[in-house]
């Protein structure tokens, strides 16, 4: 919602909003001359009625229920009002544009797009769910032809979507609050294929392969039959080596700044973007170095007493088991983005509804269970009721089934998370934390603790 007020401050519309929080969101938006209420009233909704002479649109996310006090006014007031998906449709399907949808790796995949094109002087408007560093910020009113949009599959408004160039990078189900089963997610996903002029799709996933015949394909595993293939040459620590093939001829070779096998699919399915857009591999290869993932996505936060602390979105099983996987790779090969190689992975894991937690609790208890060492805290609910079996205590059995040595500590909230860490970290360990709700404020948590040694703004 914060990006797409941005981008319209800065086309020229006049736009309010209500927030009843304060972060680097709200002020770009009051920079930009957006007017943002402290609360949602329905006296707002009257003040803007009063203060212009035409009647406003009203905008709301699936977040807003229909008791939110502005949109009952807005229906009184007999305003016109949109989905968000319905205003992200309109900017995406008015002008040339590259919509990115997925299970997994739709930010960081956006992100790295958007950047190549910025790094390449094609300056694109950009709305994007996580904060893009050549930016930062999750949005950005460019110039170019070109506009980028992250195509978010969570409650199925994506299908609206009709961009010149679609992306998907995966197919898992998710979303157990919306999708009844994997088969829904792919009709869904179909429908979003079907809108878009041209689409490219990720050769390694077997859902994407049996179920879409896309423009193009792009692939980590093999160059046969594919357009854009990147086949790993090395894996280290903190960055990948690859070579670039196209239509089955290598073309050459990337030093990628980012370890992982996801990022390297992220990464090829970028520059195959790119190279449809018509940006030159070489001019790609020159300006690779320079990409970064978004915010939450392994995003070091600090040093405190010697533990390195990084914060991860993760928050579905094959996220997880990507950024563990990730993570071990620095300590097996003892280098890292960190400040000192890690020599210990300890996670802490904010499990992110109960429905989604019941859903997957053994693929989140095979996945979790590779750790040296968990720290499980309550259920993030998202609004969600309990539902029975579906809490972190039941989590915590189903890994010490898998792994009855693992040691698992169970928090009863983020603030005993200090005190627990205190007591079962080493220096040198690798605490990552993960997690869709708000356990990315453990740092400012630690922060208010005793002094330590402390190492802040250094970017993984």
């Amino acid at each position: 919602m914060s990006g797409l007020a941005l981008i319209l401050a800065k086309r020229g519309f006049q736009v309010s909003g209500s927030d009843k929080g304060r972060n680097t969101s709200i002020e770009d938006l009051k920079a930009a001359g957006v007017r943002i209420f402290d609360i949602q009233a329905k006296e707002n909704i009257n003040q803007m009625l009063k203060s212009n002479e035409l009647k406003p649109l009203i905008v709301v996310s699936t977040a807003i229920p229909p008791q939110n006090p502005e949109l009952e006014a807005a229906i009184k007031a007999n305003l016109e009002i949109w989905h968000r998906s319905d205003l992200l449709a309109e900017l995406i399907n008015k002008q040339r544009s590259i919509a990115i949808a997925g299970t997994h790796g739709k930010t960081t995949t956006s992100t790295l797009i958007t950047t190549l094109l910025a790094l390449n002087k094609q300056d694109p408007s950009a709305v994007i769910g996580g904060f893009v560093p050549y930016f930062n910020s999750n949005c950005h009113a460019g110039k170019g032809k070109l506009l980028i949009a992250e195509a978010d599959e969570s409650d199925g408004t994506l299908v609206k979507f009709k961009p010149s160039l679609g992306l998907i990078t995966n197919i898992e189900l998710d979303h157990t609050n919306h999708y009844k089963n994997i088969e829904e997610v792919i009709k869904t996903m179909q429908d979003f294929g079907k809108g878009c002029d041209r689409l490219l799709g990720n050769y390694d996933c077997q859902l994407i392969r049996e179920n879409f015949n896309p423009f193009a394909w792009w692939s980590i595993e093999t160059k046969k039959n594919v357009d854009f293939a990147a086949l790993p040459v090395a894996l280290e620590g903190n960055k990948t080596i690859a070579n670039i093939y196209e239509k089955e001829q290598l073309i050459g070779q990337i030093n990628i700044p980012l370890p992982g096998l996801h990022n390297l699919s992220n990464s090829i399915a970028a520059i195959a973007a790119c190279r449809i857009e018509g940006i030159s591999f070489n001019k790609l290869k020159e300006v690779i170095a320079y990409i970064k993932t978004p915010k939450r996505r392994f995003e070091y936060r600090g040093t405190w007493h010697g533990r390195h602390l990084v914060d991860d979105y993760a928050h579905h099983p094959s996220e997880i088991k990507a950024t563990i996987s990730m993570s071990k790779l620095m300590i097996d090969k003892k280098n890292s983005p960190l400040p000192t190689p890690p020599k210990r992975l300890l996670i802490i894991f904010q499990p992110h509804r109960f429905s989604r937690t019941g859903e997957f609790i053994k693929e989140f208890a095979a996945a979790l269970g590779k750790a040296d060492l968990i720290i499980l805290t309550p259920v993030y609910s998202a609004g969600e009721i309990p539902i029975m079996g579906s809490n972190s205590n039941d989590l915590q059995k189903e890994i010490k089934n898998i792994n009855p040595k693992l040691e698992i500590k169970l928090a009863n909230s983020l603030d005993e998370l200090p005190e627990v860490i205190k007591k079962v970290s080493l220096k040198d360990d690798l605490i990552l934390t993960m997690g869709a709700g708000d356990i990315n404020t453990l740092w400012d948590r630690l922060m208010k603790t005793q002094n330590g040694e402390i190492i802040t703004n250094v970017a993984a």
